[in-house]
């Protein structure tokens, strides 16, 4: 399973590109349906395509760090795997935030 198609993953930012940027962009929405957690990618690591920044909601929200390889691994107890958003556009953090 592939959460982040090849077409947009060029277009995320690498890691630390956004650091200085007060309100970075939310390139990516994944989620695990039947649950609060939603991830949503800011930046991508360049090198291995799998370690991803951004602001998670779970339990808290917080931004963080968070693997691909990991999510892919995830189920929810219904059995659901996350998923993307396909119809989530690009969104400053500021916007999600206030959500």
């Amino acid at each position: 399973m592939t959460l982040i198609p090849q077409s947009l993953l060029h277009t995320i930012p690498d890691l630390y590109e956004t650091e200085d940027i007060s309100d970075p962009i939310c390139h990516v929405k994944l989620f695990l349906p039947s649950t609060q957690w939603t991830w949503y990618v800011t930046e991508l690591s360049k090198e291995d395509y799998n370690l991803c920044f951004g602001y998670v909601i779970g339990l808290e929200s917080e931004l963080g760090y968070f693997s691909l390889e990991e999510l892919e691994g995830l189920k929810s107890s219904l059995g659901i795997s996350v998923e993307r958003d396909e119809s989530f556009q690009p969104t400053p953090l500021s916007v999600i935030k206030a959500q």
